[in-house]
């Protein structure tokens, strides 16, 4: 989607959830999550910029005064899910209960406004397109929860790569993936961020910022733990080299993410913000 203004959009994005509590025995690892996302806000304030955090619903219970940190620091809170569990092995039902008991539990835990959601693992395809209709009657405004491309996990090539009303009340925004017609992934978060050079992640901001295009990311908090202890992290079915991937490169994230921010004057806007520009 393009804007009459030229400003260089970034989405920046927090997908707020803690890896150990979906793996087996995982309370044994050292909790990490409160001061990685310090590091996150530390990082926001620096450039005076407001982002979304997508978080899951276990997160209040473990951390009980994180939302209301977040919040008091004027970022956004939405919704990632409440135990974390693709869209596509939940029937519409268990969706709902799943989305509302999310919701319940960020409320009670600081949040003020719940209007976004984030699939797990970018998991809305084109076989569950029900998810809008319940999103819709749940109060939702947007969501950003399609990888618009084929992907070893999930993908719905033929959503396309802008913006995408799917009802009178409810936005889609796809994540952004890199230029060209091959390897086409989502360069500007996660595994991707850290694993492709740099030059390839930079020249892809430069594509999507020259066609006033809004760039749309994903974080975690392990994505800058370097000091994580080694477990096999869930949902990449026990593979140990993309195992490996998951701990490549952390300590590159904030030092690439300057970069990106200094040298195309980024600006980073919540999720809701982008929406309301969306509506003008």
């Amino acid at each position: 989607m393009k804007f009459d203004k030229k400003e260089n959009i970034f989405l920046f994005s927090i997908d707020l959830e803690d890896v150990r509590l979906r793996v087996n025995d995982g309370l044994k690892y050292k909790p990490s999550v409160e001061k990685l996302v310090e590091q996150y806000l530390i990082f926001l304030n620096f450039y005076k910029a407001k982002a979304t955090f997508f978080t899951v619903g276990d997160i209040p219970k473990y951390y009980p005064d994180l939302i209301k940190t977040i919040v008091a620091e004027g970022h956004e809170i939405a919704c990632h899910s409440n135990k974390h569990i693709p869209v596509t092995i939940q029937s519409k039902e268990e969706f709902r209960m799943d989305l509302q008991q999310n919701m319940e539990n960020l409320y009670k835990a600081g949040a003020t406004e719940l209007i976004g959601y984030r699939a797990p693992t970018y998991s809305i395809t084109k076989d569950v397109q029900w998810v809008f209709d319940v999103l819709t009657d749940l109060g939702f405004k947007y969501s950003s929860s399609v990888l618009p491309a084929k992907n070893p996990l999930y993908g719905w090539k033929e959503f396309g790569e802008n913006p995408r009303k799917m009802n009178d009340d409810l936005w889609e925004i796809p994540v952004s993936l890199r230029k060209g017609s091959f390897f086409k992934v989502p360069f500007s978060g996660g595994i991707y961020f850290r694993f492709l050079p740099f030059f390839l992640i930079k020249n892809s901001f430069d594509f999507h910022y020259k066609q006033n295009r809004a760039v749309t990311s994903y974080f975690h908090p392990y994505d800058i733990d370097t000091d994580q202890e080694k477990f096999m992290h869930p949902e990449i079915n026990d593979n140990w080299i993309y195992n490996r991937l998951m701990y490549f490169n952390r300590k590159k994230v904030f030092p690439r993410l300057h970069k990106i921010m200094d040298q195309y004057d980024s600006k980073i806007i919540t999720y809701k913000s982008y929406i309301e520009r969306l509506q003008q």
